[in-house]
């Protein structure tokens, strides 16, 4: 996929100086990280913790942003955060849909005219979360197993895994296992979050959908996964789905993020972290006269 940017033309001197005069104050509280371009869809704007799908696999239960990040974002104090992409890739098996329900939700289509992903290709998603841009970068991989040693290659330092199955073709469901597991190697454990999807639910009645969800959720649960159900077709739960991948990866970024920054005062300190085997200041410059005095 090529992805083209383009940046708005320089405005003369005269220009710039009657901007900076009029916009003053206002443009000095702007954060610089607020992204240049079109402004972000209003069904991408998050300013509460969306919620799961079933309470019977999820991976938080809570229904608000940590409390940390919830006064980092209103300080607009998210360091870098705003500035990366997380990524995010699609795993499964051939004919389940993957392409189907990231196309869904980046462009709000749906193709009956399928062709079979090669290799991989990539979509990036801008959000406002928080008040704070952030961006996911969408990884589409090959089902065909004969791509599978060029798809595998791209799972490297994803943050988020999806791993997708046909709610009509259980065999899809149990592959998911080998899917997820191809994709944690290639990753640091504890690294991703990990989310169990079920696509074409259109396609199934209520009482076969109910049937196929539990042995699903059975094994949401075995893979430490969050679950959902979705239809590309229709669209049901896909911008929920994705908005709640999109807050969990934020979540864990600015929370990363304040650790990071925490780890490295602590390393850095005003001096007195610094001191070898933990001497006073007086005991270090008293030894250090001594030394010199002593030749």
């Amino acid at each position: 996929m090529v992805i083209a940017a383009t940046g708005p033309t320089r405005p003369g001197r005269a220009a710039s100086r009657a901007f900076a005069t009029s916009a003053g104050h206002s443009a000095r509280m702007r954060s610089s990280l607020t992204p240049l371009g079109p402004p972000v869809s209003r069904d991408r704007i998050i300013t509460s913790f969306p919620k799961w799908y079933t309470p019977d696999a999820c991976l938080q239960l809570k229904e608000h942003f940590h409390g940390q990040v919830s006064a980092t974002c209103q300080r607009r104090n998210t360091g870098t955060v705003g500035l990366r992409l997380s990524k995010v890739v699609v795993v499964g098996d051939l004919y389940v849909g993957k392409t189907s329900l990231i196309h869904r939700f980046c462009k709000n289509v749906f193709d009956r005219d399928y062709k079979a992903t090669i290799g991989v290709d990539f979509e990036i998603e801008r959000f406002e979360i928080a008040g704070i841009p952030y961006s996911l970068q969408i990884w589409d991989t090959a089902g065909q197993e004969k791509f599978k040693c060029i798809a595998s290659a791209y799972y490297r330092g994803a943050q988020v895994i999806i791993t997708a199955f046909d709610l009509t073709d259980v065999q899809t469901l149990e592959h998911t296992r080998q899917w997820l597991e191809d994709a944690l190697r290639e990753n640091e454990p504890g690294s991703c979050f990990v989310f169990l999807v079920g696509t074409k639910k259109d396609l199934l009645s209520g009482a076969a959908c109910e049937q196929a969800e539990v042995e699903a959720v059975h094994l949401a649960n075995e893979m430490k996964a969050e679950y959902w159900s979705v239809s590309a077709k229709t669209g049901e739960n896909v911008k929920a789905f994705f908005s709640r991948v999109a807050a969990l990866a934020f979540e864990q970024s600015v929370l990363q993020d304040l650790e990071r920054r925490k780890s490295t005062r602590l390393q850095v300190g005003d001096g007195d972290l610094i001191r070898m085997e933990g001497s006073p200041p007086e005991t270090q410059e008293s030894t250090t006269s001594s030394s010199l005095g002593c030749c």
